[in-house]
């Protein structure tokens, strides 16, 4: 295990790779870091804390709410960055994250405005888009994704919808995962009100910099795991 003056430089080492790939796509661009803690401890995401880190995201709704609570005299802010099942809306509603990352289709869009409404609360999301088009993961198809975002926004008032999110096509191939990326942020580029294109994670965050993305999700990395 690091010393915290170990775990520092490491991170600062994480940071620059980031800093290089966001002044490759425009100077101006800024990037947003989400550490994800879903295989840390309370322990190492205060560590994380410590160093500067603010915003950590969850993939379980229960792990969401024990971690936040653990450590709810840190000013942090929680990312929910799973896949929401109907059954635990409710659930993640009594923690009100900061965003919602997977918002994968409109009827869970409509079933989150229901509760939201009956809460009189809102919540800030993005569309889950399964850009390389993979059985595997969830999301909306790119064709399908402006119409989809702009539905929402019309028919679901208390959710916020703030951009976009998709993984990295499951591949080797550079060409292949780049294409995924740029596909999102074409559709990106497209809404209006979109602030947030959220793409990247610890194996290919360069990339996904480099395609546009100003907001990354990083696990293991961050955690030196």
């Amino acid at each position: 295990m690091m010393n915290k003056e170990e775990y520092k430089l490491y991170i600062d080492n994480v940071i620059r790779r980031v800093e290089f790939a966001r002044v490759r796509f425009n100077e101006k661009h800024i990037v947003k870091i989400v550490a994800i803690s879903k295989y840390s401890t309370a322990n190492e995401i205060k560590a994380l804390y410590e160093i500067g880190q603010r915003a950590f995201g969850e993939n379980k709704v229960q792990d969401l709410r024990a971690k936040s609570s653990e450590l709810e005299d840190l000013p942090l802010e929680w990312h929910f960055v799973g896949n929401l099942q109907k059954n635990k809306i409710n659930n993640l509603l009594d923690i009100n994250p900061a965003l919602f990352h997977a918002l994968d289709s409109i009827e869970l869009a409509h079933e989150l405005q229901k509760k939201l409404e009956a809460r009189e609360m809102t919540l800030e999301a993005l569309l889950q888009i399964n850009s390389a088009k993979e059985e595997s993961k969830h999301g909306v198809m790119p064709e399908d994704a402006v119409a989809i975002f702009n539905k929402i926004k019309k028919e679901c008032p208390n959710i916020y919808l703030k951009g976009v999110m998709s993984i990295g096509a499951h591949s080797d191939d550079k060409v292949v995962i780049k294409k995924s990326f740029e596909t999102t942020y074409g559709i990106y580029k497209q809404l209006e009100s979109a602030t947030i294109c959220s793409m990247g994670m610890s194996g290919d965050f360069e990339l996904a910099i480099e395609c546009g993305s100003n907001m990354l999700r990083l696990g293991s990395i961050m955690f030196d795991k």
